[in-house]
């Protein structure tokens, strides 16, 4: 079997998988989401944080709640991470450096998991288990839950425009959702060869006679859930190209599907919740449209590279596993950066220039192909919104979008939501490149290439993705406060924006569509809203784009 068609039946075996759970998942989402029932072991966590299960809030107190435990979030892991030489399961590791942890604090809690740290040196067991695995669970449980806030807001007709209680739909997430899948796959890993240990590590000793130290961690339960809620942040500095927590081509699908299945699956969820499951359908083949495109672009751009050296060793193997070997890489690549995950299963400074700009532009397209967990629905939904507006604008008619018109109100809550992460991006990155001693200190490429790592950096971290091109050193306290902030605001401000929407929706009655309405579930929409996830992107980020990695594809 070559390369080529085993990279085709992992493709094929993928989307097999997710096509089998698409339905009962999507389904059994709707359900815990939209269920009056409470759960024994979330009344005693109701009680004690004093939080009635079954009131509703409006969005500007759903919102305040999001904030207040993201705030204490990041102050928690903060204040872990300083406090860690005086720890249980430290490892002889002391404090972790302000700066470091500061921006620790944010990457995980923004869901981004941007690491400037050797976790393996830096972090001991307890602030990986208690700080960094705990964020994993929970910051994906806050995107779920403003997906389902906004498919509320679509859903709803009329009344005062509530759309949940953040408490409740934060604890569904964790205790119906993550916490049990995660236990399971954490198993099937551990079984397939993943580590599962709380010693520092193992002496062994070469071939050559010299020893060494391999680096232990309990890494499948981290793995499990890092993927799972598309977080990111590897127990190992080489995350999951690493053995200990990649171990082989089974463990690599496994893994992609594991880092796919929520995103795909919240589209069903969206279907089921509006009572239209024809929407959700459209919106999942416009993410796997996308996202096929992507993938065929990159496979190509790696498997026929432009350069002698490429030539000669007849593909781009530099920085891949030949345990997984081009298609592996590519489609692990692409998904991981599709989905806002920022795990990495190959070094992507290490892909050509197409290839890597290709994994680029997937974060730049908004990663909604198909996006990560939560942020993916309900970012797809925000461009379907402008989406109609603009077939509104063009017919001469009042957009609407499933029964609810389209104001101002709602466009200016859907432009915010999408200019919060190109304003970062760009902004972060003129900013870093206008401070020569910053960059020389930080780039060890120049030229396109290093263009391409300063937009890359800010990219993964206002779009809260979290990988990297390896080539741009961001540990100075410049790029520390500087991408924790691009996390921030590319975290929250959407969120915020989206609040807002699903807040003005709810309260609006929904109408029949008539004869002038656009249909939102047929082709014709598809290649609307694709064509202006293509179009966004395109018009903000092009410019940078053909000076970067497009400029080096040509070289």
């Amino acid at each position: 079997m070559t390369t080529t068609v085993a990279g085709l039946v992992q493709v094929g075996a993928l989307l097999v998988l997710l096509a089998v759970v698409y339905v009962p998942f999507g389904d059994h989402m709707a359900r815990v989401y939209g269920s009056d029932r409470h759960w024994r072991v979330e009344r005693a966590f109701y009680r004690v944080v004093r939080v009635d299960p079954d009131s509703e809030q409006r969005w500007p107190v759903y919102a305040a709640a999001l904030l207040a435990f993201s705030f204490v979030s990041v102050l928690f892991l903060y204040l872990l991470q300083r406090l860690q030489g005086l720890l249980p399961l430290s490892l002889g590791r002391g404090a972790v450096e302000p700066g470091v942890a500061f921006n620790t604090a944010v990457s995980f809690v923004t869901n981004t998991n941007w690491q400037s740290y050797v976790p393996e040196t830096v972090m001991g067991h307890l602030v990986q288990m208690a700080g960094l695995t705990v964020q994993n669970v929970v910051s994906a449980a806050v995107g779920m839950a403003v997906a389902v806030a906004l498919v509320r807001g679509f859903a709803r007709s009329g009344g005062d425009g509530r759309i949940g209680n953040l408490w409740v739909d934060l604890t569904r997430g964790v205790v119906r959702i993550l916490v049990p899948v995660s236990v399971v796959a954490a198993v099937v890993l551990l079984a397939m060869g993943v580590t599962m240990s709380l010693r520092a590590g193992v002496d062994v000793t070469g071939v050559d006679g010299s020893t060494s130290t391999i680096a232990l961690a309990p890494a499948a339960s981290q793995e499990a859930v890092k993927l799972l809620g598309t977080n990111g942040g590897g127990v190992f500095n080489a995350n999951s190209a690493h053995p200990f927590e990649n171990p082989g081509p089974l463990s690599n699908l496994l893994e992609v599907f594991l880092l796919l299945v929520i995103p795909v699956c919240l589209t069903r969820t969206f279907g089921t919740m509006i009572g239209d499951v024809r929407q959700g359908r459209l919106l999942v083949t416009v993410m796997a449209g996308l996202w096929g495109l992507l993938l065929a672009v990159a496979w190509l751009a790696e498997s026929f590279p432009n350069g002698p050296a490429h030539l000669l060793a007849g593909g781009a193997m530099e920085g891949k596993e030949t345990r997984f070997g081009i298609p592996g890489s590519v489609l692990f690549a692409i998904s991981t950066t599709g989905t806002s995950t920022g795990a990495v299963n190959s070094a992507h400074d290490g892909f050509t220039g197409l290839g890597g700009g290709t994994a680029l532009l997937a974060i730049l397209f908004g990663e909604v192909a198909p996006g990560g967990v939560g942020a993916g629905l309900y970012g797809i939904l925000v461009l379907a919104v402008v989406a109609v507006f603009l077939a509104g604008l063009m017919v001469g008619r009042t957009p609407e979008y499933l029964g609810k018109k389209l104001g101002r109100v709602q466009i200016t809550a859907a432009a915010v939501a999408i200019l919060a992460m190109p304003t970062v991006v760009l902004l972060g990155t003129g900013a870093a490149l206008a401070q020569p001693a910053e960059i020389d200190a930080a780039l060890a490429n120049s030229g396109p290439h290093g263009l391409s790592e300063v937009l890359y950096a800010y990219a993964s971290a206002g779009g809260n993705n979290g990988s990297a091109f390896a080539g741009l050193t961001a540990t100075s306290g410049w790029f520390q406060a500087s991408l924790g902030i691009a996390m921030l605001v590319g975290r929250f401000v959407p969120i915020l924006a989206v609040l807002a929407l699903a807040g003005s929706l709810a309260t609006q009655r929904r109408t029949a569509p008539g004869a002038g309405s656009l249909p939102t579930s047929g082709p014709l929409f598809g290649v609307l809203l694709g064509g202006t996830v293509v179009l966004v992107a395109a018009l903000t980020f092009f410019p940078a784009l053909a000076l970067g990695p497009f400029a080096e594809a040509l070289l």
